[in-house]
């Protein structure tokens, strides 16, 4: 199973959870593009978190700023066609840079990753004043490209209305919830990783 990670936001959560998915699946992780926050990346959280093989990344950017403003203030271009599945037996958890129409370059967007890899979606979600409205565009946005939406995985504190709303209008099932955890480690990512495997058997 090869699965892709995004967000309806930027600090979504995205890497707790994909060390939780890459746990879960006992899979190898691996970001595309880093910006900033070089010594202490997402792939060190994930191998720290989930003690899973981390493949490098494409894009290693030492601005933390969207990809397509990192890479040019470091006279870089991100071009999508660099970024290439790495070669793995394993099951492979893919996780995004921000939001999904964060540019990489003039024309291109994160959510270009998962459509030309061919990759099935979860969309890490969380629960704030206009996370509705983010969460059912970017389900739409994966639509119209025709990105398959395994399901939502709420991050922080729950909602029932807005997340029972949400799967009913757009009828992608819930998968897990997340609570706002103060110290994210080893153990907590075992403890979240056991609830979501038995959801994820039937991708396996």
């Amino acid at each position: 199973m090869k699965v892709f990670v995004t967000g309806i936001d930027t600090g979504i959560g995205k890497t707790f959870i994909s060390a939780i998915l890459t746990k879960a699946l006992n899979a190898d992780y691996f970001k595309p593009i880093q910006c900033g926050d070089l010594e202490n990346s997402d792939s060190h959280k994930v191998y720290k978190w989930a003690k899973a093989f981390t493949h490098p990344e494409t894009f290693r950017l030492k601005t933390p700023q969207s990809p397509h403003l990192a890479a040019s203030l470091e006279n870089q271009r991100i071009r999508l066609e660099d970024i290439k599945i790495p070669v793995t037996k394993n099951h492979l958890v893919i996780e995004g840079a921000g939001g999904l129409l964060v540019p990489l370059n003039d024309k291109e967007y994160i959510i270009d990753i998962p459509k030309k890899l061919n990759l099935p979606v979860i969309l890490v979600c969380k629960n704030y004043l206009g996370s509705l409205n983010h969460t059912l565009l970017a389900i739409e946005a994966l639509n119209e490209r025709g990105i398959k939406i395994l399901g939502l995985i709420f991050n922080g504190q729950p909602n029932q209305a807005s997340e029972d709303f949400l799967v009913k209008r757009s009828g992608v099932k819930k998968l897990l919830n997340v609570n706002h955890e103060e110290i994210i480690d080893e153990s907590i990512v075992e403890k979240y990783s056991t609830l979501l495997k038995p959801r994820l058997e039937k991708w396996i």
